[in-house]
């Protein structure tokens, strides 16, 4: 049976209380003209706010703004799972034929959607954001640009290079998406894993209306991390080719000491050659360990199948 909603709006949000009364306005305001001069008989839109685990004000602002305004729509985590953990929620909870999704620092402007959904209708599955140009630090436009390019290079998957989260989805993508229940989840990797026709539209990202990005250097490290493991077992094949060339190098040493010994009669001198040769060979076993030991992890995390999220209140 066909949903009765044409669009759900899906937002994660954590500790943006000063962003939520302007997105709302401005969100607000582009879905009603959208539904308008689509010719829809109502204004057929939800938006799902969902607040990971924030220790600001952002659910009583969620609320408040439900009880005046019954499309808005609020999940709220128990604790902080992570910003693509919330948007995974939210596409659970969604019921509309199109699924647009969007950060709610306004860095997406809402006032973009209508293209997005303009090329959206000429067929395709899922139509994202390309972004002509970055307001970011100039330290995290070279650290994207060089982990978006690894990850490609590594993956093989359909990932652009300049865009966000901010796109709109078929409902059969979201249906797709929602079989995938992974623990440690890149949305931007299961989307192009799924496969579906993808189109772009251009538009210039926006500074943050209010207040600083939540995510940290840590958290972007994270975020590539679960990118690279999630997706490829490249890291493996590394380690082994590193483990390999270390050997060849020690058995190469070893015979050139050798023959300086037998044939130049150069004798072998003192341990600090074996003392950094065992440390670095330590350095080495440590770092194989340690990737094969992210692995196992995973492996553990997803065979425990704990939820995804846990959901504290939630309003419809």
């Amino acid at each position: 049976m066909q949903s009765e909603t044409e669009f759900s709006i899906v937002i994660p949000i954590y500790n943006e209380e000063e962003n939520i009364p302007e997105l709302y306005r401005r969100l607000t305001a582009v879905m009603k003209k959208l539904c308008e001069d689509e010719g829809m008989e109502k204004e057929s839109y939800e938006i799902i706010l969902v607040d990971d685990g924030s220790t600001d004000r952002s659910w009583l602002l969620i609320k408040g703004l439900h009880e005046k305004d019954q499309k808005i729509k609020g999940i709220r985590f128990s604790r902080n799972f992570g910003h693509h953990i919330a948007i995974t929620a939210g596409l659970d909870h969604a019921e509309g034929n199109a699924v647009i999704l969007m950060d709610g620092d306004l860095q997406d402007p809402p006032e973009e959607i209508p293209k997005l959904y303009e090329k959206f209708i000429e067929g395709y599955d899922l139509v994202y954001a390309e972004r002509e140009k970055r307001d970011d630090p100039l330290l995290r436009k070279i650290i994207s640009w060089i982990y978006l390019r690894v990850l490609k290079i590594i993956t093989n998957l359909e990932i652009n290079l300049e865009s966000g989260i901010f796109r709109i989805m078929s409902k059969r993508t979201v249906e797709n998406l929602r079989r995938l229940r992974e623990k440690s989840r890149f949305l931007l990797g299961l989307m192009g894993w799924v496969g579906l026709p993808q189109a772009k539209v251009k538009i210039e990202r926006h500074k943050r209306y209010s207040g600083s990005s939540k995510y940290t250097l840590f958290k972007l490290f994270k975020l590539a991390w679960h990118g690279v493991t999630s997706f490829s077992y490249v890291p493996l094949q590394l380690a082994t080719y590193l483990g390999f060339l270390v050997a060849v190098m020690s058995f190469l040493l070893g015979l050139f000491m050798l023959y300086r010994k037998l044939f130049l009669g150069i004798p072998i001198l003192g341990y600090a050659s074996i003392i950094v040769s065992l440390f670095f060979l330590g350095g080495v076993i440590l770092l194989v360990l340690g990737v094969i030991g992210e692995y196992i992890g995973r492996i553990y995390t997803e065979v425990q199948n704990r939820p995804l999220y846990v959901i504290q209140e939630e309003i419809r």
